[in-house]
């Protein structure tokens, strides 16, 4: 009976190697298919980011030209703006001087409203 039983548990032990080895190979297997998961996924990020590169460049392009009209007009409005600035400047900058030069010059002696007069409490 003995070598029947050494026989049983010789056929266990195979049996349990034999079930390591696949659960062994499973694992590679699955390792392997996340990677090559992983490696088809970066795969189809750069090819989408490519397109997307490409199609705001073409975008880009064809926009190109109406972005230095726009700047072209805004300068020019600039410079216009500016110019009429300046010329309000000159004309009205002698009377401004003028203006502040009197307020400054110009004293009046006379009591502030808050101030209360001795005896009207």
């Amino acid at each position: 009976m003995s070598a029947q039983q050494s026989q049983g548990i010789q056929t266990l032990l195979e049996a349990e190697k034999e079930a390591a080895k696949i659960v062994q190979q499973a694992r590679q297997y699955r390792v392997q298919r996340l990677k090559d998961a992983r490696a088809e996924a970066s795969r189809e990020i750069e090819e989408y980011k490519k397109a997307k590169e490409a199609e705001f460049r073409a975008f880009e392009s064809s926009h190109a030209g109406t972005t230095s009209v726009a700047q072209s007009t805004v300068d020019r409005e600039t410079e216009e703006k500016l110019a009429v600035i300046n010329e309000s400047y000159d004309r009205n900058k002698d009377a401004v001087v003028t203006k502040l030069l009197d307020r400054v010059v110009l004293v009046h002696n006379e009591l502030h409203r808050n101030l209360k007069k001795p005896g009207s409490a």
